[in-house]
C-alpha cells in the first residue's frame, strides 16, 4: 500500500514538443480531458486553486479533491491529492525540462499520510501503474497522434 515510508514514486517520459505545448497540454482543462481524466470538471494553474470530480474504476467510484499549491509556469506544477472518503494524503508533480526540441517531463508522487491497505487502487503497485500509463500511454500518444 501507498505509505508515508515509501520512496516517492517517479515516472519520466520525453514528448517531442516544446515546454510550452506540454505546459498546456498538462495545464489547460480542455486539454487534460483528452489524455488525463474526462470527468475534470475545471481546472486552473495557479496556487490555491481547488477542484473535485469522480472517476470510475473496478465498478467503484473515487472522488479526486485536488488543491494546487505550487506553480512555477511553464517548469511545474504541484497538487496535493486526496480522496474523498479515505484517509491519504499525497502530492504530484510535474516538472519540465527542456532538451533541444524535446521536452523532458517527470512526475513525483510523494505521500504525505497512509493510505488504506484495504482498497486495492491504493497499493503502489495500482499508483505506480496508472501513472505509467497516464503519463507513457495516454500523454505519449496525445502527442505521437497530434
Amino acid at each position: 500500500m501507498m505509505k508515508k515510508s515509501d520512496p516517492p514514486i517517479v515516472v519520466e517520459q520525453t514528448f517531442e514538443a516544446s515546454i510550452s505545448t506540454v505546459w498546456t497540454v498538462i495545464t489547460e482543462v480542455e486539454y487534460m480531458k483528452l489524455w488525463f481524466f474526462d470527468s475534470i470538471k475545471g481546472f486552473e494553474a495557479k496556487e490555491g486553486f481547488e477542484t473535485r470530480f469522480f472517476v470510475h474504476h473496478n465498478k467503484q467510484y473515487f472522488l479526486h479533491l485536488w488543491k494546487i499549491i505550487q506553480v512555477e509556469p511553464g517548469k511545474s506544477i504541484k497538487y496535493n491529492w486526496k480522496y474523498g472518503g479515505y484517509e491519504g494524503d499525497s502530492t504530484v508533480s510535474f516538472e519540465l525540462f527542456e532538451e533541444g526540441k524535446f521536452t523532458r517531463l517527470r512526475l513525483t508522487v510523494e505521500i504525505l499520510e497512509d493510505f488504506p491497505d484495504h482498497i486495492p487502487e491504493f497499493s503502489r503497485e495500482s499508483c505506480m501503474e496508472g501513472w505509467e500509463y497516464l503519463i507513457k500511454e495516454s500523454l505519449f500518444n496525445f502527442f505521437e497522434l497530434k
